[in-house]
């Protein structure tokens, strides 16, 4: 992060205030990539019969316990409830860390909350309702719902906190990357869509993958970022 960035940064926001309200923030948001990726971990480590593949299985089946058989894809994830469990909390963590954003201006950060509610809704609605293939009683996919809202918010919101850079004190760079990473993820889901209409399934993991981790990573670094405003 530069010099001057850091010295506009102490011109327009409150020392007292904001720099300790985004370091907060910035933990926050760090705690909430990691915890999806650590459940992430944990859930696919204990699926061993047959390996889980971060490749060629979907997201979501970590959420199933099965074994069951849906999308063409055998689904049996002992440790189901770490990775619902996990979609919850990071939902919810991403949420409280925009909250905790100081510096962003009264229209811009209502959009910024909008968009973390969008993700934190999308969040707990996947932990809550896993995407087993089972069609509800009342014919809503809700989990279909839940994964795109956090596709949506996590993507656009990475572009948008981005764009906020001079606002939050972080370097003009990251806000590139930030933007970058949004704009790939969003990129991602026709390819996500397109993959999954062709009923081959082929590397249906990764693609889903450049939707998320995107913008999870770039959560990651801005939190490094904003502790060290």
């Amino acid at each position: 992060m530069s010099e001057n960035v850091l010295q506009n940064a102490a011109h327009h926001q409150p020392r007292s205030s904001s720099a300790p309200g985004n370091r907060r923030a910035g933990t926050v948001l760090m705690a909430s990539a990691a915890i999806y990726f650590s459940a992430e971990f944990i859930a696919a480590a204990a699926w061993t019969d047959p390996p889980y593949s971060y490749t060629h299985h979907f997201i979501s089946n970590l959420g199933v316990h099965g074994p069951t058989t849906a999308f063409g894809q055998f689904m049996y994830s002992p440790l189901a409830w770490v990775m619902n469990t996990g979609f919850v909390l990071f939902g919810l963590t991403a949420l409280a860390g925009v909250v905790l954003l100081r510096g962003l201006p009264g229209k811009r950060r209502r959009l910024h909350l909008l968009l973390a509610v969008l993700l934190a809704a999308g969040g707990v609605t996947l932990g809550f309702f896993p995407g087993s293939g089972e069609t509800p009683a009342d014919g809503v996919d809700y989990h279909a719902l839940g994964a795109f809202a956090a596709f949506l918010g996590g993507n656009v919101l990475s572009i948008l906190l981005g764009g906020a850079h001079r606002a939050l004190g972080f370097s003009r760079r990251l806000g590139i990357g930030l933007k970058v990473a949004g704009v790939y993820g969003l990129l991602s889901i026709p390819a996500y869509l397109a993959v999954t209409a062709s009923e081959k399934g082929i590397l249906i993991g990764l693609v889903e993958r450049g939707i998320v981790d995107p913008f999870l990573i770039g959560f990651l670094v801005l939190g490094a970022a904003l502790r060290r405003t």
